[in-house]
């Protein structure tokens, strides 16, 4: 049977295609515009978008299991709704669904709150799902790389309780893991969710003194205090995502993404290697630089 994969032109979606193309499973991604999207040989492409019906129930035939990543838009929660709900008319059971971590707590964000809905909806309309909820993306620094490296600031207020940051390969592969597992059960799972963490805590600090480190010169923390944050951020995206993107970073001051004493374990032993760290990330830029 076939796998669909939503947002498959992403950081995330772009990784797992390759994983399940190399996992052997029969893959189809649904984009806006199939004139853009490159795919590995085999992948079959659907056009369309989450709140276009028509073109949904296009792309739903044939699917046996659906990965489901909704982009943070205004509408991120008509979208999902839909098409967890048109997927179902298709006799869709079986779901992997990016979420994030700590949905359940941080629901004064938007997209938090609109992820925990539908983890919601997955288990009261009976799906047969993963839930996966990943901390802090670690390639998120390629778009403040520059800032640190020309001006000495690591200008994120990630705050000094931690976040337990996560490499969007691992992500990616946990995914594909996930959805062929549930592809292939003989019979529905059950409803599971898996923290996606990296190998360490990470404060504020920790990051400045990790760049510091390998560049061989101060780079210092910019400190916890999200409104220059929410001002940089309104210079190129509406101001209403910025004041989210606010939202979130107070939350990431008071709370931190400070995984269970087993995730690292869990997920090494799923993966069967070490998780990537954020160090490793740091210094490939660092050595390029």
């Amino acid at each position: 049977m076939t796998i669909l994969v939503t947002g498959a032109t992403g950081r995330v979606g772009r990784h797992l295609v390759d994983q399940l193309v190399q996992r052997g499973a029969k893959v189809r991604v649904l984009t806006r515009d199939a004139s853009k999207v490159e795919v590995p040989d085999g992948v079959e492409v659907a056009e369309g978008e989450m709140l276009d019906i028509d073109a949904l129930r296009s792309a739903f035939e044939g699917v046996s299991t659906l990965f489901l990543l909704n982009a943070v838009t205004g509408d991120e929660f008509t979208q999902s709704i839909i098409t967890l709900n048109v997927a179902r008319e298709a006799g869709i059971e079986r779901v992997v669904y990016l979420s994030v971590f700590g949905a359940d707590r941080a629901v004064n964000v938007p997209h938090f709150a609109v992820k925990f809905g539908a983890e919601r909806m997955l288990a009261q309309m009976g799906f047969s799902a993963t839930i996966l909820r990943p901390t802090y993306f670690i390639d998120n620094e390629l778009m403040i790389k520059d800032v640190i490296l020309g001006h000495g600031v690591y200008p994120m207020p990630i705050g000094g309780k931690g976040l337990a940051m996560v490499d969007a390969r691992d992500i990616a592969e946990v995914a594909a893991i996930e959805l062929i597992r549930r592809d292939r059960a003989t019979a529905a799972l059950p409803i599971e969710t898996i923290n996606l963490v990296g190998p360490e805590t990470l404060t504020g600090i920790d990051v400045a003194k990790i760049w510091s480190d390998l560049l061989g010169r101060p780079i210092v923390y910019g400190g916890d205090d999200p409104s220059a944050f929410e001002q940089s951020m309104a210079s190129f995206m509406p101001k209403w995502t910025a004041y989210e993107m606010r939202l979130m970073a107070e939350r990431y001051v008071t709370d931190g993404m400070i995984p269970d004493a087993s995730d690292v374990e869990r997920l090494t032993n799923i993966l069967g290697r070490p998780l990537r760290s954020y160090h490793d990330f740091a210094a490939a830029i660092a050595t390029a630089a």
